[in-house]
């Protein structure tokens, strides 16, 4: 069983490409803390807004060791805060997460941090997506992600799609 907790810009930047579809595919249960599905019911201008309601394969669990959360809030906003926090409680397989600092946090709480293009790469792999380049394309042209062109040729070369150099 693979339970994975997610924190807020894993489950946007799917939801713009349309592939939240392949969550379920790739993991048997995925959890949101409270916090992150307000902020994603809570977009900021230019982001589409998420409704969970929608995707009945996302859970959302309270955490209940506020402590931990407390920590977490010195260092990261409140939905990485609280998505880590549960991700420890229920001992989470993986947790998604993009931002730099959030995932060298989880490393250091013991977890195992994965973030948008680990998730597009292994439904690659698994042959649930055709290509992955055009979907990077519309993550950093319409959601305005950021990738290094480092990491983008190491993703792309990872899918067995060569990029140009």
């Amino acid at each position: 069983m693979i339970l994975v907790v997610s924190d807020t810009s894993p489950i946007r930047a799917l939801a713009n490409l349309q592939r939240l579809d392949l969550l379920p595919e790739l993991f048997v249960e995925v959890v949101v803390p409270p916090a992150v599905e307000r902020e994603l019911r809570n977009s900021p201008k230019g982001l589409a807004t998420v409704d969970l309601g929608e995707y009945p394969f996302i859970r959302v669990q309270a955490v209940t060791d506020r402590t931990a959360v407390t920590r977490f809030l010195l260092k990261l906003d409140e939905g990485e805060s609280e998505a880590l926090a549960l991700a420890l409680e229920v001992g989470a397989d993986l947790i998604l997460l993009d931002e730099a600092a959030d995932r060298h946090a989880a490393k250091r709480a013991g977890l195992t941090p994965l973030g948008v293009l680990g998730v597009l790469l292994e439904a690659k792999q698994r042959r649930l997506i055709e290509s992955l380049s055009p979907l990077l394309d519309q993550l950093q042209d319409d959601y305005r992600f950021f990738i290094t062109p480092r990491l983008r040729a190491e993703v792309l070369r990872s899918a067995g799609e060569f990029p140009l150099s």
